[in-house]
């Protein structure tokens, strides 16, 4: 019930793992399951705006997020050296929105006010070091009040023999269903209240499903330079319009969101690490999207690890976004009544953005503050810009104990 830029937050949820391995004269032994790492990691995101997509474009967009995970990795060496690794990961996000209030204002249990996100997943893969070769499957779900997803994954890794370059592959798949929730007063008779107090007969269900796989070639250029290609084509079909977002016509007619059933999406992006020396790094990223809804976009980033210390270090960044937007979409009240497809949602319209901020990283041979277990503090602050008027700000504090 939400729309947050979750391309945002995105950008801290993820730690770098590390593997353990042993070594033995007499070959490898097989050994009992043990934790390698435990990652936590909290953001809170702020927003606020005035293109609502409830109402019908126009109106407050203040949102609120607190997200918070929990990942334990654990592996197990079998007899003949290979490793299985296992990830299992608990997500909780509890988030308020002031413009999901419009869509039910008379009723005290007005849909997605606020809500909360659980989302646990667990991932296996199996390697062998001496092939350079990695497989794995992952199982997902997620649940809030309108929404529940099911989730299948399956990655592949293959590393040559110099390790100089990597072949990632993934595949996943989301099986979704939620509540055709509609606005108030564009609601049939009897349809339920948005409450569901009648069971799945009061508001109906639809589905949403979603197909995805990603295709990275990682190399070696120099011992300074690194470089990475992804291809990350996807596919959704099902309800894919939200329905409780209101459009207005330029008849003076209101009607809910209405969008094509399946949707085509090809990102294509290039990342570029150039080690200066032992203090500085240049990290350097660029991609370009497109779909089938007309979206084109050009994504830029850079980023500048200073490396204070052997333990400390400071990371500024800066991305920009230019987007030329979907050809249904038409501010309030632009919307021609003869229009089969239709949305006011600004995340869909031509615009521009900017994003810049810092990441504080702390990692001493001692743990941190002195605590052996903690070894990996990190802080990261943005603050994001786009020129529909919204802004948005994120904190996000992600710890690693060993």
């Amino acid at each position: 019930m939400r729309k947050i830029y979750l391309g945002v937050l995105a950008l801290y949820m993820g730690i770098l793992s590390s593997h353990a391995q042993t070594k033995d004269t007499t070959g490898y032994q097989a050994r009992k399951l043990k934790v390698d790492e435990v990652n936590f990691v909290s953001a809170y995101y702020h927003q606020n705006g005035n293109n609502s997509a409830v109402t019908g474009g126009i109106g407050t967009e203040n949102l609120t997020d607190f997200a918070n995970t929990l990942d334990l990795q654990m592996s197990k060496l079998t007899k003949a050296g290979n490793k299985n690794t296992f990830v299992f990961e608990l997500g909780v996000d509890h988030y308020t929105s002031a413009s999901s209030d419009k869509i039910d204002p008379y009723s005290v249990s007005s849909a997605s006010r606020q809500d909360t996100r659980v989302y646990p997943s667990l991932n296996w893969t199996h390697s062998n070091e001496k092939t350079g070769t990695a497989y794995g499957f992952t199982g997902s779900y997620s649940h809030e009040f309108d929404y529940q997803s099911k989730g299948v994954g399956f990655n592949f890794t293959s590393v040559s023999k110099d390790k100089n370059t990597q072949f990632d592959f993934k595949a996943q798949a989301f099986l979704d269903s939620w509540k055709v929730i509609l606005p108030v007063e564009l609601r049939p008779a009897g349809y339920g209240s948005g409450s569901d107090r009648d069971g799945r007969g009061s508001v109906p269900h639809s589905p949403r499903n979603s197909f995805s796989t990603s295709f990275s070639l990682s190399q070696v250029i120099t011992p300074r330079l690194q470089a990475l290609l992804i291809v990350e084509p996807s596919y959704q079909h099902g309800l894919l319009a939200t329905k409780y977002q209101r459009d207005y016509f330029t008849d003076g007619t209101e009607r809910v969101e209405n969008l094509p059933g399946q949707r085509y999406k090809l990102p294509i992006a290039v990342r570029f690490n150039y080690f200066l020396d032992d203090h500085f790094i240049i990290r350097t990223f660029y991609r370009y999207y497109m779909d089938n809804w007309g979206i084109r976009a050009h994504t830029a980033e850079i980023e500048l690890p200073v490396k204070l210390t052997s333990f400390v270090s400071v990371s500024p960044f800066y991305r920009y976004n230019n987007q030329q937007g979907t050809r249904y979409f038409a501010p309030y009240g632009q919307h021609n009544p003869t229009d089969t497809y239709y949305t006011s949602d600004y995340d869909l319209s031509t615009l521009h953005s900017n994003f810049v901020g810092a990441n504080f990283r702390l990692s001493p041979p001692n743990g941190v503050l002195g605590w052996q277990h903690l070894n990996t503090l990190e802080l990261r602050y943005g603050h994001y810009m786009r020129s529909t008027g919204l802004n948005s700000d994120v904190v996000t504090l992600a710890l690693k104990f060993k």
